[in-house]
């Protein structure tokens, strides 16, 4: 029988947006829920699917250079004062599998 290991890495990626708003992705969670700020959505076609660094499943940890304490409320003010460039950093798990 042939058993798979799996690896899983966290690491840290900045990504740049540009082009202004719609960004083309959706939170949720929060300090509100008692949850990490969580990317559940990315728009086909959006600009966060084009710059493809982002997935679902990301945490967002900061935007513009702002470190971000956790509140959803927080977050959404950082994104929509966004005018034409949108910097976050997003700490992203990925699964590597191997025999």
């Amino acid at each position: 029988m042939e058993t798979v290991e799996q690896l899983v890495s966290f690491q840290h990626i900045h990504v740049q947006l540009n082009g202004g708003a719609p960004w083309g992705f959706t939170l949720k969670g929060g300090l509100e829920h008692g949850e990490p700020l969580i990317i559940t959505k990315i728009e086909e076609g959006g600009k966060a699917a084009q710059c493809k660094k982002l997935r679902v499943g990301d945490e967002l940890v900061n935007i513009n250079s702002s470190a971000l304490y956790g509140s959803r409320q927080e977050a959404l003010i950082l994104i929509k004062g966004s005018y034409r460039v949108l910097r976050i950093q997003i700490f992203a798990g990925e699964i590597q599998s191997f025999q």
